[in-house]
């Protein structure tokens, strides 16, 4: 089925309205009880200025920000140019909040201070990556792993945040099994997965699956699909496959088996574009209405749960 076809045909008849952040689609009416909650990528945007970014927010439908810094995009680097007053400030102006700072430079045993800036800055989670560990099966070093955590995410549960690892590829985690067995040992609180499916075969009854064992072990959905990967270059309309509702991976599964596990956490639409640290598309105005096809998508898909 092309999916992108299918949706362009049903964007006329769609309920919701691209970039109003007050109308919701019925995903969000209490007919079905279920909505995705967006945080918006910065890195979508390249280093284009705070200033201009913050006001596309709401325009995307979403209520905060996933600030990232070099080589995916220069807006950490902003913050701490501008200063964190003056960060705050444009923060209240607009009206959005920072809700994460992805550092998958400092990998996760060097958070501290950034949990610092977070807390200062009003966020509440750092997104990173997992490091190998020893043992002899995968098991026992997904179990490693997560008990070197142990004191990092103690530190985090002082100030009521959370450190959500992605499963990167040729990370530690970077598979279903060791997507399972994360599930199994993450403790309940202050440390998830940020689940990102453009990493993992593309089979909706499989991600699907990992969404329910994850279950409250879910920190982030990242709605990210492979298209036709991100690794070279490519023409923009077969890099944008990436987004949900262009390429060929069907979201309504997953949409699904997060409305069973009850999601309430933050959905991200995501890409990387080629080479990094650009926007995805030449204008501000292109990439937030990139955004808001795909949210379109996802939120007819979820209207379609319970309606």
């Amino acid at each position: 089925m092309n999916h992108r076809r299918s949706f362009l045909k049903s964007v006329a008849a769609a309920v919701c309205v691209s970039g109003s952040p007050s109308v919701r689609c019925c995903a969000a009416s209490a007919a079905t009880g279920f909505r995705l909650n967006y945080v918006l990528a910065s890195p979508l945007y390249g280093t284009t200025l705070l200033a201009e970014v913050l006001p596309e927010v709401h325009k995307t439908g979403a209520t905060a920000l996933d600030i990232w810094p070099r080589r995916h995009a220069d807006h950490r680097e902003q913050v701490d140019a501008m200063g964190h007053e003056r960060f705050l400030e444009l923060l209240q102006a607009s009206g959005v909040k920072l809700g994460v700072i992805t550092r998958f430079d400092l990998g996760p045993y060097r958070l501290r201070e950034e949990m610092d800036v977070l807390r200062k800055l009003g966020g509440r989670m750092l997104v990173t990556g997992a490091e190998a560990t020893a043992g002899d099966t995968l098991r026992q070093k997904v179990w490693n792993f997560v008990e070197s955590l142990k004191p990092h995410v103690e530190t985090a549960a002082e100030s009521g945040l959370t450190i959500a690892i992605e499963n990167h590829a040729s990370l530690l985690i970077d598979s279903a099994d060791a997507i399972r067995y994360f599930a199994e040992f993450a403790p309940a609180e202050h440390l998830g997965l940020a689940l990102a499916p453009y990493h993992l075969p593309q089979d909706p009854a499989l991600l699907a699956g990992l969404i329910s064992d994850l279950g409250p072990k879910l920190a982030l959905f990242y709605a990210w699909q492979h298209g036709n990967g991100c690794m070279s270059a490519q023409p923009k309309e077969q890099e944008l496959l990436q987004l949900p509702g262009r390429g060929q991976l069907d979201f309504g599964p997953l949409l699904a088996a997060l409305k069973k596990i009850n999601y309430s956490g933050w959905t991200e639409i995501f890409m990387h574009p080629f080479p990094r640290g650009i926007s995805i598309l030449e204008s501000t105005e292109r990439v937030t209405a990139a955004v808001n096809e795909s949210r379109q998508y996802l939120d007819r898909l979820a209207a379609g749960l319970g309606c």
